[in-house]
């Protein structure tokens, strides 16, 4: 079990990507993580005490589900992240993986990551990754839409993400480069949310022991 933050883990990794990527690009992501923080929170982004709401969803072999159907009737952590090209999420399922995981089973409750990406980009990163909790993918992002926290990567940074050899669109179901803010919900059997965590600043995450608290927190 990692014993590193994820806070620790995102740190370590900027210091050699930024190194590796020089600092024209560096700068340019630096100056669209800055606009998002000053944007601050979507309006209308859901949050404690609001009804989760509901959406199809495709599991990686391409079957339909919904986050109804995914979280049963139990309590229920829905981590959306932006998609297996993006190293900071990367780090985080890894991480919810070695100690969000277990922790999650043992008390009954299930672990959800919801994606824009092609349900092949889900088995790609639950391949890579060994993730062994649903990983499903939101086409069009239309989970994320009624969350309310919905966003898209500024053109200079889609320019920055050329250079770097991919492009956000070719990995989402729907051709678009529209994802989601990286949010973690806690819903509880009665499909209310009780915590909710948005982060603007997608590199910054959610730690596993906030999540565990808040669930051991349910009444």
């Amino acid at each position: 079990m990692s014993t590193t933050s994820i806070a620790q883990q995102i740190d370590d990794f900027n210091t050699g990507f930024e190194a590796q990527i020089g600092d024209r690009l560096a700068g340019v992501f630096a100056d669209e993580r800055e606009a998002l923080r000053n944007d601050g929170l979507p309006a209308g982004a859901l949050g404690v005490d609001d009804d989760a709401p509901d959406a199809p969803l495709l599991t990686p072999d391409g079957a339909t589900t919904s986050l109804s159907t995914a979280l049963g009737g139990a309590v229920g952590v829905v981590v959306f992240y932006r998609g297996a090209w993006c190293p900071y999420c990367n780090i985080i399922l890894r991480t919810y993986q070695q100690e969000l995981a277990p922790a999650l089973r043992d008390r009954g409750a299930q672990l959800i990551a919801v994606s824009p990406q092609t349900p092949e980009g889900s088995t790609a990163i639950a391949d890579a990754a060994d993730l062994d909790f649903a990983v499903l993918s939101d086409p069009a992002n239309a989970l994320a839409e009624r969350f309310g926290i919905v966003t898209e990567p500024s053109a200079e940074a889609r320019d920055a993400h050329t250079d770097l050899g991919f492009d956000v669109a070719d990995s989402n179901a729907d051709d678009t480069a529209r994802v989601p803010f990286p949010s973690v919900y806690v819903i509880d059997t009665a499909g209310r949310i009780r915590f909710a965590d948005i982060h603007v600043d997608y590199t910054t995450r959610t730690e596993a022991h906030e999540i565990i608290r808040a669930v051991d927190a349910l009444d």
